[in-house]
C-alpha cells in the first residue's frame, strides 16, 4: 500500500530535525526517518557557537531555560604536543550540550509542529518518478512500507545511502576516525580545549550535568594498533601530548557514552544536491577543528526549508528549487569550507610548534583565526 506525504527527510539528527520543524510549521505533511533509535549518543564535538544558539532560538529552543542547563564557554585554548599554548577569546558566548539532550529537544519541537517521526527504519530505495516526485521504500523490523512524496531531503550524515556516491574529488582522500566519550571528574573552566597529537586532535568541552565531552578526529593510520575501544584510542592519542594525558587522568569515562565513526572523509567542496537536496554533513563535512558543524547543520536546514517550502507551494518549479538551493548553499558555505580547510592544513604543518610564539608576537592573530571559522550572521 502506497502512503502519500509532502516531504520526506532522511536522517533525524540536527539538520533533519530542524528542517522538519521549519517545514511542518509551514503546514506541510512532513515525515522524518532515521535508522537509529533516539535518544542516542553521537560522535560530535557538542560545541555550539553563538550562531548555533541564535538559530536554535529561531526554532524555539532556549538552552538556558532547559531543566538540564548547558555549559557556557567564552574562550579557546590550544595545546601543542611540545606544551606550547595559544589562547583566544570566542566571538560571543558558546555553549556545550550533549547530542543526547539536544536531539530530544529538536524532536519534541518537530512533534509539536506536526511532523511524523519514524526511527529504527532502514531505507531500501529512493526512486525519482517521471513527474519528479519520489518513491521511498523503507523497512521497519519485518514490515516494508512505501511512501510517495513531492520532495525528499537527504540529512543522513557523512555516510552515503546504498546506491549513492559522491563525484570524484568532492571528498578528501584522507580517511579519518571520529571518536567521543563523556568524562566525569575533569574540572574545566568556561572554555573549549584543543590538544594536538600525532594524527589529529582531541577537543574537550563542558556539557550538562558537570560532565565534559572528549571528542577526537584522528587519521585511520594513526589509530591502527591503538586498541578497539574508544577509551583505548583516546588514551593512545594522548600519549603524544603530555598535557592531554594529565587532563584525561583527572576524570573517568562514563560508561555507555562512547561512540565512533569511520571511515570519515572531509569535504573539498559542498555537495548540495544529488537527486534531491542535501543538508548538514550530507552536504558538507567541515574539519571539527573549526567547531561550527552544528551551525552549518542548522543554517543549511533553514536555507533548504525555505526553498523546499516554495517548491511545495508551487511558487517555484523543480528546476528552480534545485538551482536556487544549490546556488545559495554554495554561496553560503563554500567560503567557510575553504577557510576551514586552510586552517586545518596549517594546523597539521610541521611548523605548528612555532604558532604559540607567533600568537604572542601578534596578539590579534588567534582571534582572527577563530573568527575566520565562523559563519556570517543570519540575514
Amino acid at each position: 500500500m502506497m502512503k502519500s506525504t509532502d516531504v520526506i527527510i532522511v536522517g533525524a539528527g540536527i539538520a533533519g530535525s530542524s528542517c522538519a520543524i521549519e517545514l511542518a510549521r509551514q503546514g506541510h505533511r512532513t515525515l522524518l526517518l532515521d535508522r537509529q533509535q533516539f535518544p542516542r549518543h553521537k560522535t560530535c564535538g557538542e560545541f555550539m557557537s553563538p550562531e548555533t544558539k541564535e538559530m536554535l532560538e529561531r526554532l524555539g529552543i532556549h538552552l538556558l531555560n532547559q531543566e538540564k542547563r548547558s555549559s557556557s564557554m567564552d574562550h579557546a585554548r590550544i595545546t601543542m604536543p611540545d606544551g606550547g599554548e595559544i589562547e583566544a577569546p570566542l566571538p560571543g558566548s558558546a555553549y556545550g550540550i550533549s547530542r543526547y539532550e539536544l536531539d530530544q529537544l529538536l524532536h519534541q519541537q518537530a512533534y509539536t509542529a506536526g511532523a511524523e517521526i519514524l526511527t529504527k527504519v532502514n531505507i531500501a530505495s529512493i526512486r525519482q518518478l517521471e513527474n519528479q516526485s519520489y518513491e521511498v521504500e523503507v523497512k521497519q523490523g519485518n514490515e516494508r512500507r512505501c511512501y510517495q512524496a513531492k520532495a525528499v531531503i537527504g540529512a543522513y550524515g557523512s555516510k552515503k545511502l546504498r546506491g549513492t556516491s559522491s563525484e570524484e574529488g568532492v571528498r578528501d582522500e584522507t580517511i579519518y576516525v571520529g571518536v567521543k566519550s563523556h568524562y566525569r571528574g575533569i574540572n574545566i573552566p568556561a572554555r573549549v580545549e584543543l590538544y594536538f597529537c600525532d594524527g589529529g586532535y582531541v577537543g574537550i568541552s563542558p556539557i550538562e550535568n558537570d560532565t565534559v565531552n572528549v571528542a577526537a578526529l584522528l587519521t585511520l593510520d594513526s589509530v591502527q594498533g591503538s586498541g578497539k575501544s574508544v577509551t583505548e584510542i583516546l588514551q593512545a592519542a594522548a600519549m603524544t601530548n603530555a598535557n592531554l594525558t594529565a587532563r584525561l587522568a583527572e576524570g573517568e569515562a562514563i560508561q555507555g557514552t562512547q561512540v565512533s565513526v569511520a571511515p570519515l572523509q572531509l569535504s573539498n567542496v559542498p555537495e548540495p544536491w544529488s537527486d534531491y537536496p542535501h543538508i548538514g554533513d550530507t552536504m558538507m563535512v567541515i574539519p571539527p577543528l573549526c567547531g561550527d558543524g552544528m551551525s552549518v547543520a542548522l543554517r543549511s536546514s533553514i536555507v533548504c526549508a525555505r526553498w523546499t517550502d516554495a517548491y511545495l507551494k508551487d511558487e517555484v518549479d523543480y528546476t528552480t528549487w534545485q538551482s536556487e538551493y544549490t546556488l545559495e548553499a554554495n554561496r553560503e558555505f563554500a567560503p567557510l569550507l575553504r577557510r576551514a580547510r586552510t586552517i586545518q592544513n596549517l594546523a597539521f604543518a610541521k611548523t605548528n610548534r612555532f604558532y604559540p610564539a607567533l600568537a604572542r608576537m601578534f596578539p590579534g592573530l588567534a582571534t582572527y583565526v577563530v573568527k575566520a571559522t565562523r559563519l556570517s550572521e543570519m540575514k
